[in-house]
């Protein structure tokens, strides 16, 4: 039997057909800059890559209605009557109609299935798919840049393959409404999502008070923190929050979604994280893994505009901590600096680490870390009073 590998990076160019238009800030040249950044600093060789399939039609059923898969098909192939995907979050501003919009989503799928696959079998004890992270998409509608749920359709394909308990966990900026939806009655998925509330943010929701309902009620944690939140707050509430969560849970595998739009630079968001938050994030996510699920750990990509600034330091940072590789500092590789900086309309930062100071100092930094540790004792107060009985 060959060994398991420490972890797999999923990825092949049909997940770059992903799409809108060319000045849509969702764009998958975020993954090629990673995976080139990666290369080029030696973590990662091609043995590490896996192919990811095609999310089947019946995959897809896990998670979205038969007419909104038809639906979507029909977009892609320019069948659609003018305003007829409107009803299902197609053809809009945000999620506008591209060619072969159908397949290009299941890769995306596939390619989240594929990870879980590779980990759920033994085959590596991690797995990375940066393609996927789609966490704004609804059974039946597409919304927020989000045609297929990818995450949607991994936790039930995990939970009706494999019967495990999933914990999953999502550190997006913006709340991850279309995968806590999914799971709102279900007691042994347990979604957790830490993101600026939805006062001045997409989607919204994600208040405190949504904890789950019927036999599912208490399996549902959100953490809205306040815009201008800088990295310590963030970095408390996520680290607390999710020990708790998993030592009350007790999941047997944990997903993450690793939007990288907290950071200061990203254009659709109010919070103020540097490149600290990226660095501790996958390595707390690890701690965890190893602790309670011996070491089953799914990451999918999400949200992340500054896609050259920020997107390809940040998920790097994610293999870096999977592989149990030394965090990087310092230069980044002058050859991934000559290459790109040309494209890039801004100039990089050419380290690991962002320039101090960042950002001028906020003055309501001490109101803002009050307000969120009262929202936390909020959102934990019932695992908290199940542990005082």
């Amino acid at each position: 039997m060959s060994k398991m590998k420490d972890a797999v990076f999923i990825f092949s160019e049909d997940q770059l057909s992903y799409s809108f238009s060319d000045t849509h800030p969702f764009n998958q040249k975020r993954i090629v800059l990673t995976l080139d950044l990666l290369k080029k600093t030696g973590a990662i060789q091609n043995a590490d890559i896996v192919t990811p399939r095609i999310a089947t039609d019946e995959e897809l059923l896990l998670a979205h209605d038969p007419a909104y898969i038809e639906i979507v098909k029909k977009a892609g192939r320019g069948e659609l009557q003018e305003n007829e995907g409107i009803l299902y979050g197609i053809g809009t501003e945000d999620t506008p109609i591209f060619p072969n919009m159908h397949d290009a989503s299941a890769y995306l799928v596939g390619g989240t299935l594929t990870a879980v696959d590779e980990v759920m079998e033994g085959r590596a004890k991690h797995a990375l798919n940066l393609g996927g992270g789609l966490h704004h998409g609804f059974k039946g509608k597409a919304s927020g840049f989000c045609v297929y749920n990818d995450s949607s359709v991994a936790i039930e394909y995990i939970r009706k393959k494999y019967g495990v308990r999933v914990l999953y966990i999502d550190t997006d900026a913006h709340h991850g409404d279309g995968v806590q939806w999914s799971f709102y009655d279900e007691p042994d998925i347990c979604t957790f999502s830490i993101h600026e509330t939805g006062r001045y943010l997409f989607p919204g929701t994600g208040a405190v008070t949504e904890r789950g309902n019927g036999g599912g009620y208490g399996t549902s944690f959100n953490f809205p923190i306040d815009a201008f939140t800088e990295d310590e707050s963030f970095l408390s509430i996520y680290k607390t929050a999710f020990k708790e969560v998993t030592e009350y849970f007790k999941p047997d595998v944990i997903l993450t979604q690793n939007g990288a739009d907290a950071h200061y630079f990203d254009p659709l968001t109010h919070l103020y994280g540097t490149m600290n938050l990226y660095r501790e994030i996958p390595r707390f996510a690890k701690e965890m893994a190893d602790q309670y699920c011996e070491g089953r750990w799914i990451a999918v990509g999400g949200g992340g505009y500054d896609i050259w600034r920020v997107v390809p330091r940040a998920w790097a940072h994610i293999w870096f901590a999977m592989k149990q590789l030394p965090t990087p500092i310092g230069p980044l590789p002058a050859s991934w600096l000559s290459k790109w900086q040309e494209e890039a309309p801004v100039p990089f930062i050419p380290t690991w680490e962002d320039p101090t100071p960042l950002y001028e100092p906020i003055p309501r930094k001490a109101e803002i870390t009050e307000k969120n540790a009262q929202m936390l004792e909020r959102a934990l107060h019932l695992i908290r009073n199940e542990s005082k009985k």
